[in-house]
C-alpha cells in the first residue's frame, strides 16, 4: 500500500493508560476491533497473506475517519461534504468509504503506485458496483494542479511528511489550497509526543493470527529526519520484515501550521482526542493540553 515514496497510514491507540498512547503508530485499536468482522478462517503466512489488506486491518479506520470529517464539515460550514479528494490514497479505502456514506458523495484519489492504485480498483471500487463511478483514482504527484474544487482535502497518515524541506511543503500546501473549494477545508494528521522521537519498537497482536510491528529505527534530533518500518509476524513464525519503509522528516504542529498559512490559508486548528481513558478518540479544537508520551492529532485548515 504505502511506501517511503509515497504514503503511509495513521495509526490512533486507545489504550486506557494514557502513557500506552504511543501506540497510535502501533496499530488503530479501533482498526483491531473492526478487523474481527474481517477476519477469515484461513490461517495467514508469510506467502499467503495479502500485504495491502495487514496493513488496511492493522492501521486503518476509515468510518472513523469520514464521521468526523462529516462532523467538522457540518459544524465549520453548515452542510454536508460532498466532494472529497484523498492525497496518498494508498488503496483508496477511505474514498470507497466516503462514496458509501451519502449517494450524493464523490471521491478522488491521488497516489504514485500504479500497483497499490489497482489493488484498491479491485478490492475496494469493484464491489461497489455502479456506485463506483464516482470514486476517481489519479496515478500522479500530488502537486499537481487541476480545474476541480473540493469540499475537503485530506492528506492522512503523516504521508505528506515525505517533503522534508519547507520549500516542498509550501509548494505542496499552495497546491491543496488551490484546490479546496471557497467554504472547504484541508484535513491532515500529525504525531508527536516524548516517545514519538526514540528508537523503539512497539508490538501488537491482530485479530486473525499475526502482529502488526511499528519500527522507529532512526531518529536524528539535528535534521529531525526518521526512518520507521513496518513488519507482520506469523503464527507459524514466518515474518515479512521491513514490509513497509518510511523516510520521512518529522515536523512538528507549530512548523505544520506556520507553513499552512504561509501557503495561503487563512486559519488552522488543531483538534486534539479529548475522551477519557476509557472511551473512543474524541476529537476537538484546543490551544492549550498537556503533552503525553504519544499522541495523534489532526490538523483543519481554511481558505
Amino acid at each position: 500500500m504505502s511506501t517511503a515514496n509515497e504514503s503511509t497510514r495513521r495509526d490512533q491507540s486507545k489504550s486506557k493508560d494514557k502513557k500506552r498512547k504511543r501506540d497510535h503508530l502501533n496499530g488503530h485499536a479501533k482498526a483491531d476491533s473492526k478487523s474481527k468482522k474481517k477476519s477469515g478462517k484461513a490461517k495467514l503466512t508469510a506467502k499467503t497473506a495479502d500485504l495491502y489488506e495487514l496493513y488496511e486491518r492493522s492501521v486503518q479506520d476509515p468510518e472513523s475517519e469520514v464521521k468526523l470529517l462529516d462532523r467538522t464539515f457540518k459544524k465549520l460550514v453548515g452542510r454536508r461534504a460532498l466532494s472529497l479528494r484523498e492525497d496518498f490514497c494508498g488503496t483508496a479505502l477511505l474514498c470507497a468509504t466516503w462514496v458509501k456514506s451519502h449517494l450524493d458523495r464523490t471521491a478522488t484519489g491521488v497516489d504514485l503506485d500504479g500497483d497499490v492504485l489497482e489493488s484498491g480498483r479491485k478490492r475496494h471500487l469493484s464491489p461497489l458496483g455502479e456506485d463506483a463511478s464516482r470514486v476517481t483514482l489519479l496515478q500522479e504527484d500530488v502537486r499537481s494542479r487541476r480545474k476541480e474544487r473540493f469540499d475537503v482535502v485530506c492528506a492522512y497518515n503523516f504521508s505528506y511528511w515525505i517533503f522534508t524541506t519547507r520549500k516542498e511543503m509550501v509548494e505542496y500546501f499552495a497546491a491543496v489550497c488551490d484546490a479546496v473549494a471557497d467554504d472547504g477545508f484541508f484535513a491532515l494528521d500529525a504525531y508527536g509526543g516524548t516517545e514519538a522521537m526514540e528508537a523503539r519498537e512497539e508490538h501488537r497482536k491482530v485479530q486473525g493470527g499475526f502482529t502488526y510491528v511499528w519500527d522507529q529505527a532512526s531518529f536524528n534530533p539535528i535534521n529531525h529526519y526518521a526512518q520507521n518500518y513496518i513488519h507482520f509476524h506469523f503464527k507459524d513464525g514466518t515474518k515479512l520484515n521491513k514490509a513497509f519503509s518510511y523516510a520521512w522528516r518529522f515536523w512538528s504542529l507549530p512548523e505544520i501550521q506556520e507553513l499552512l498559512l504561509e501557503a495561503g490559508f487563512k486559519d488552522v486548528s488543531v483538534l486534539w482526542d479529548i475522551a477519557d481513558d476509557d472511551e473512543d478518540s474524541d476529537y476537538r479544537a484546543r490551544k492549550v493540553v498537556d503533552n503525553q508520551p504519544s499522541w495523534v492529532s489532526y490538523l483543519i485548515a481554511r481558505k
